[in-house]
């Protein structure tokens, strides 16, 4: 199946007792590129996530963002600094005698000041973290897997209505080709009696001439490796594993035949059908920008 390298998901869990929020956004991208933002205490998980990423997706620009909290009910644990409390007040105590004023360090403005109140630092089980966010990963991964595959689907059946109708086309350029041999046959005789009607040639020479010409027009081997990139293609898009490298080569394979295709029927029905078919290749080549 084939995934798009576009999506977003977002995944609610808790680690290690405090809720979680991971959410994840993926662009196009020639590679795998990732990018974390993750909570301080657990930034020297990155390369373990990382590695998880690299395990479940093959191309993209991912952004991954995750953050956490306490869960609800659950009392943050703070500390009271007892020392500095008493600098504040004692520094209080000063300045009111400096400015000969009455005014009182409040409660309110003491355990507003910096460092009166703080957190108090817990413990960190690194590995149980580590352990529960590479499985929250996962799902988050997972869900955004989902849905890059839907739009994968999409354009899966968008790329495999292009390649019919370049089926059509190509049928229409393979029974034109005999066609355009018997044209310039009968316009190279009648030229021939018309401007060298009294002289004559023979008609050995003639036969010559259209046999070159049937060389240089000839676009049977153009025509079956055309055909089979289209098979390659539909075996590529039925594939399990990612697909977009694969058929960015192919469609440039499939370009250089409709090109030559080109320089050898130089006629305004055949050129009509190659034109279009320079265009249904554009259009895959534009849906596989954004395949895995």
């Amino acid at each position: 199946m084939a995934y798009s390298m576009t999506g977003f998901a977002r995944y609610e869990t808790e680690i290690c007792g405090e809720s979680a929020v991971i959410e994840i956004s993926s662009v196009n991208h020639r590679f795998l590129d990732v990018s974390f933002r993750l909570p301080n205490q657990w930034t020297v998980l990155e390369p373990s996530l990382r590695d998880t990423v690299k395990d479940l997706l093959s191309r993209g620009k991912v952004s991954i963002n995750i953050r956490h909290g306490r869960s609800l009910g659950v009392a943050p644990k703070i500390r009271l600094d007892t020392e500095r409390a008493r600098f504040y007040i004692e520094a209080a105590r000063g300045l009111m005698h400096l400015m000969s004023s009455t005014d009182a360090l409040s409660l309110d403005s003491l355990i507003a000041l910096e460092g009166v109140i703080v957190p108090e630092d817990e413990e960190l089980n690194i590995e149980e973290i580590a352990s529960q966010l590479v499985e929250a990963l996962k799902i988050a991964v997972s869900r955004l897997n989902e849905v890059r595959a839907k739009e994968g689907l999409a354009l899966g059946s968008a790329i495999s209505e292009h390649l019919g109708t370049l089926d059509i086309l190509v049928d229409n350029v393979g029974k034109r080709a005999p066609e355009l041999l018997s044209l310039y046959d009968e316009k190279l005789r009648r030229r021939i009696l018309e401007v060298n009607a009294e002289v004559g040639v023979k008609e050995e020479r003639l036969a010559m001439e259209v046999a070159l010409m049937a060389d240089r027009m000839d676009v049977t081997e153009e025509l079956v490796r055309f055909r089979a990139h289209m098979v390659h293609a539909r075996d590529i898009m039925a594939s399990a594993g990612p697909v977009g490298r694969d058929m960015n080569f192919l469609v440039q394979e499939m370009l250089r035949e409709a090109n030559t295709l080109g320089s050898k029927l130089r006629d305004v029905e055949a050129s009509r059908d190659i034109i279009e078919i320079k265009t249904e290749i554009e259009k895959i080549r534009e849906q596989i920008q954004n395949l895995e």
